[in-house]
């Protein structure tokens, strides 16, 4: 089981829409294994690399989470004060770690000590581009702001850490959203013993 190339004829793009990120049309044709083809027209949002930050404090066993608000979940569900980790787009020509540690400044108001990479995944393939990364950031939960964000953006979140007993029980429970933080979650609910080697391994660089 794995993902693999596609045998297509891509033409475009054509911008529908220039907003936060470009909506573009495409045509195409997709070639199948069979020896026939489609002819398609597919809309995407233009979303490129993102990165995501799980915080963990080790020595505390605390996860280090965020609230924000969201206006597509606010509509889709009236729960739009959603529970997240730190997250951002990448910008152009930066590194993905370093991404990481500036939307963890931004948006948890602490720098992590170790990044270990955790999860690669694209959020909504049918609709977007975009490209997931996350990181297990290692840091300092007594440091966490009562507020953080970026004001040039008009962002304001608000970290707070939480044990990992309580933060998976309210998975199991089903009491979030996000997926980017049920993904991270369940990760960490499946690598929790090898949490002390891994993060030796990421400390080492």
């Amino acid at each position: 089981m794995e993902d693999r190339p596609a045998r297509v004829d891509v033409e475009g793009p054509e911008l529908l829409a220039k907003g936060f990120r470009p909506y573009e049309r495409y045509r195409l044709v997709l070639h199948h294994t069979d020896g026939t083809s489609d002819h398609q027209v597919r809309d995407i949002v233009r979303g490129g690399k993102v990165i995501a930050v799980l915080g963990y404090d080790p020595e505390r066993d605390l996860v280090v989470l965020i609230r924000q608000f969201r206006l597509s979940a606010h509509l889709s569900s009236n729960r739009g004060d959603l529970v997240e980790i730190v997250a951002g787009m990448v910008e152009p020509g930066e590194a993905l770690e370093d991404a990481a540690r500036r939307e963890c400044v931004e948006e948890a108001g602490v720098a992590p000590r170790a990044l270990l990479p955790i999860l690669t995944f694209t959020p909504s393939p049918g609709i977007t581009d975009e490209l997931a990364f996350i990181f297990l950031g290692v840091l300092d939960a007594s440091r966490l702001p009562e507020r953080a964000g970026s004001r040039e953006e008009t962002e304001m979140t608000q970290p707070f850490a939480l044990p990992v007993d309580e933060a998976l029980a309210a998975l199991a429970e089903g009491r979030c959203l996000n997926g980017v933080l049920i993904l991270a979650l369940q990760w960490l609910a499946l690598n929790r013993a090898r949490l002390p080697e891994l993060i030796a391994a990421a400390e080492r660089g």
